[in-house]
């Protein structure tokens, strides 16, 4: 069980809570909608995310920081040390959008018992070559949700997954549209199962 941030319904929240792996987000912002447990928390660990969830007591003492097994960190350090000069360029605003706290999780795991994982830029990899197929506007990188999708597919070849809280919607660098297609294709193929909201879809799964 993926779960975004954006809308769950109760449909949804009662698959939550009797599924056998729960991966949550960052701030884990729909656990209030679907509390319970959690397996892995997934997190952005460059940038402005990263620095404040580090930061943050009200984060590393959330109900499901604390419960999760595991954090993954969604970001390969040396993909993202790849982007720095580009992005300096295309992007200069985002200035610090590759500074790299993986190190900081690392410790933070370490420290409290948790196994901490870093999706390889692989990953990161072939999840733009899938997007190029749906012809997304310029983006900047994939969101923390389609890199999970794909790091679980990968993971749990033979797991069936279920998706809540995706509303595919949030920070205008993310390729969103494209991820929808391509998540609707794996859905067609039965590779994933999209679980509904019980209103309309609302924001991010992750920055």
């Amino acid at each position: 069980m993926v779960v975004g941030n954006g809308e769950i319904g109760a449909q949804a929240a009662a698959a939550v809570a009797d599924a056998a792996f729960v991966i949550r987000f960052n701030e884990c912002r729909s656990y209030e909608a679907s509390p319970g447990r959690t397996d892995v928390v997934a997190v952005c660990n460059t940038g402005r995310p990263g620095k404040a969830m580090l930061a943050s007591e009200a984060w590393r003492e959330h109900p499901a920081v604390r419960e999760a097994a595991a954090i993954w960190s969604v970001r390969d350090p040396q993909k993202f040390a790849e982007l720095r000069a580009p992005l300096a360029v295309s992007h200069p605003e985002l200035d610090d959008f590759c500074d790299d706290y993986t190190s900081q999780f690392n410790a933070f795991c370490a420290d409290v018992g948790k196994m901490h994982v870093v999706v390889d830029k692989v990953i990161h990899e072939a999840v733009d070559k899938a997007l190029a197929a749906y012809h997304p506007a310029p983006y900047v990188v994939p969101s923390s949700g389609m890199i999970v999708i794909a790091e679980v597919m990968n993971r749990f070849p033979e797991a069936t997954i279920d998706l809540a809280g995706f509303g595919h919607a949030g920070w205008e660098w993310h390729p969103f549209a494209a991820e929808r297609q391509l998540v609707d294709s794996y859905v067609a193929a039965g590779r994933v199962t999209r679980l509904p909201a019980s209103a309309s879809l609302s924001s991010s799964q992750g920055a």
